[in-house]
Order: structure tokens, then sequence, then C-alpha cells
């Protein structure tokens, strides 16, 4: 969808409302996917008064969710066929006051997967001057999807 989307006008804004509204708490943040290819993720944060705090910077809990949907957008499109993850853990160090754009970028990498394990996903979420204003860790629990049995098969086919 992204692929398709991206090129047109306004289609970047579409798939991001289109990712809001799977996920629906992500979608209150308002941030928009500015890039996205397998593994690799670009979301930015406009600075508005629905995601600041008392100190007029960008509330803390608005840049974790930043952080963890750019992990998660690198992670799952990275992730090859037959593979699921989710999340297990988050953390995040806050190094700035965040004020302005914000960015959040996620590279996945060495995404194989042959039997259950965990993944650590690095995010870095900077503002206009370029300077780290948070690293975010997500921790992933990824595994190979198990092939339906018989059973499920037989239940499937009498629904």
């Amino acid at each position: 969808m992204w692929r398709r989307l991206s090129k047109l006008p306004a289609g970047r804004t579409l798939f991001s409302l289109m990712v809001g509204r799977m996920t629906p708490y992500s979608g209150t943040l308002g941030a928009r996917v500015v890039e996205l290819e397998p593994g690799w993720c670009r979301v930015t944060l406009r600075d508005r008064r629905r995601v600041r705090n008392h100190l007029s910077s960008i509330h803390a809990m608005a840049l974790a969710n930043l952080a963890e949907m750019a992990s998660g957008l690198a992670v799952l499109v990275g992730l090859p066929p037959g593979v699921q993850g989710i999340v297990t853990g988050f953390s995040i160090t806050y190094l700035k006051k965040a004020r302005g754009l914000l960015t959040a970028e996620c590279r996945a990498e060495h995404l194989e997967v042959t039997a259950p394990r965990d993944y650590e996903a690095e995010v870095a979420v900077t503002d206009v001057q370029g300077d780290v204003v948070a690293r975010a860790t997500a921790r992933w629990r990824l595994r190979p999807v198990p092939a339906p049995t018989t059973q499920d098969a037989r239940r499937t086919a009498s629904r």
C-alpha cells in the first residue's frame, strides 16, 4: 500500500491516516510516515498544543508513541512472510526538551526468523537542528507462524 500511495499527491498523508485507523491509539498522535521500506521507517510529528506538556515541549509519552510507531513499521514491514512480531518491552531515554518538528527513525536488520527469538529495534528521535532528543529501544518477540494443522483446516472448512 505504501508503494502505491506514497507516489500520489497527499498519498503519504492518506497512508498515515490508514495506519492511524488500524492502530487507533497511535492515530491520536497525528504522526506522518515520511519513508517506509522493509526494515526502515522515518516518521515525523509536528509540534502542536495537543502533544505538549506543561513545560511547552512535546510530552514524553508522545515521544514514546512516535518512537514505538517507527519501530513497529520498520520491524513489521521488514519481517519475511510467515513471521509474527509483538512488542514485549520498551524503554526510552529523554535527552533534551523536544520542540518543533520531530523525526523518529528506525532501521531493523537481520530479521530472519527460524525459531522464536527476541529482537531489539533502536529508534532515534531528532529535532529540526538534528539534535537527538530521545533514544528508544523496542523489544520484540519474533516467531514463525505455525503452519495450520489438519484439524485447523477441518474447523475452517466446516464454517
